[in-house]
């Protein structure tokens, strides 16, 4: 079993910041690909960023520019740097791991962003 701890949600004013983290433990060994999605209330979940093993990122066209992706130094560890923020941007930010062909997902964080 994997388990994703994710932090650093909260409510901020648009055009603020707010730093996301998620820590992966369990039964996992490798550096696995990871990434941030969100739910809107009354949307589907999107996919928000990604970062392969080997660093590789990727980005919903809305959040470019302004949001960043990276990993921490201990193992399966990954965190979403979020600038510029505006109302829109308001859900709950969920941290997804790919391993042993299963998609792993923390419980969520929320991010509300005030106009």
């Amino acid at each position: 079993q994997v388990q994703l701890a994710e932090s650093g949600g909260g409510l901020v004013q648009a055009g603020g910041s707010l730093r996301l983290s998620c820590a992966a433990s369990g039964n996992i060994f490798t550096i696995n690909p990871m990434g941030w999605y969100r739910q809107a209330p009354g949307k589907q979940r999107e996919l928000v960023a990604t970062i392969t093993s080997g660093g590789s990122t990727n980005y919903v066209d809305s959040v470019k520019g302004r949001f960043t992706i990276s990993r921490g130094i201990a193992k399966n560890t990954v965190y979403l740097q979020m600038n510029s923020l505006k109302p829109e941007d308001t859900a709950v930010y969920y941290c997804n791991l790919v391993a042993h062909g299963m998609d792993y997902w923390g419980k969520g964080t929320l991010v509300t962003v005030s106009s």
